[in-house]
Parts: C-alpha cells; structure tokens; sequence
C-alpha cells in the first residue's frame, strides 16, 4: 500500500486542477482537494491504485456538484457595501489568459466542461470519461468535441475586431 503522502504528491495537482477547472474558484478547488484525500485515504482499503486518478477524480466532482446544490439551497444576500476594487488575488494575476479561459469554462454546462476537462487536461481515454460520468464512450466524444468547439466560437468571437458601436464584425 503506498502512503498518504506518496498518493498526495502523484495526484494533487491534476486533482487541483480538475477542481479549479470546474469550479473556477481557488479556495473552493484547494477544499475540494483536501476533502477529496481525505475521503480516498478513509477508502484506502478498497483502493486499487490503476484506477486511483479516476477515483480521485471522480470524488473532487461529485463534491463539486454537492457543493453546487448546498450554494443552490442558501439564498444570496445582497451586500450593497462590497469593495468595488479588485481583491489581492484579482491584482496578483497577471494571468489574463488563464481568467478568460476559466470564464468560457464556466459558460459550459457542467458536464461538458468535465468531458472536456477530463480529456483535455487529464488526458484519460473516451472510454474512461463515459465510466466516470455515466455517459456511453460515442457521448462522451460528442461531449468533448461539442464543448471544444463552442469554446474555439467563444474565443473567436470575444477577439473579433468590433465596430465603433461595439458589434463584432
């Protein structure tokens, strides 16, 4: 059996990233990661280390879509005094790049954008994505194909040269 610290440092940044890929938030995506280690390591005994990533995996998203439902059921307090500057984290970025991406993400619906997050940054196999969402391997390609092109649109039309009145050309 290997250690807790072993598993953490193999897999932690690829279940870092899938967290903060689907979420678009890093705290809530360094939760994700802390609780989805604690669960796997309670689980130890009926880990079977070839299939540990998609495991892991598959626990940050679940607890990512737990995580959606308990935000769906609170109700949204209006906060009319926030700080109209940008946080710490906003002014550190000098990644625009990055937050562009995350917002074109984020106008996927879930599980497109953990299809194509599960090939693209993870590179597991079609056949892996349809097991780990519950999808036939043919859909999980539909899947990924569909987000990457509305993502390549999304980016061609956001660079499109615009028109004095703000219209894309």
């Amino acid at each position: 059996m290997t250690t807790f610290s072993d598993l953490f440092q193999s897999h932690s940044r690829d279940v870092y990233r899938f967290a903060l890929f689907l979420s678009g938030d890093h705290d809530l995506a360094e939760d994700i990661v802390s609780e989805t280690f604690i669960r796997v390591w309670h689980a130890r005994e009926r880990l079977d280390l070839g299939t540990v990533k998609a495991y892991l995996l598959a626990i940050a998203r679940n607890l990512y879509l737990d995580q959606r439902r308990r935000a769906a059921r609170r109700a949204s307090l209006v906060d009319d005094r926030a700080d109209p500057r940008p946080g710490p984290e906003e002014q550190a970025s000098s990644r625009g790049e990055l937050q562009a991406v995350l917002a074109q993400l984020q106008t996927l619906p879930e599980v497109d954008r953990a299809a194509v997050l599960l090939r693209a940054e993870e590179g597991l196999s079609y056949d892996e994505i349809g097991s780990l969402l519950g999808l036939t391997t043919i859909a999980a390609r539909v899947k990924v194909h569909r987000a990457r092109t509305r993502l390549t649109r999304t980016a061609g039309a956001a660079s499109a040269p615009r028109t004095p009145m703000g219209e894309a050309r």
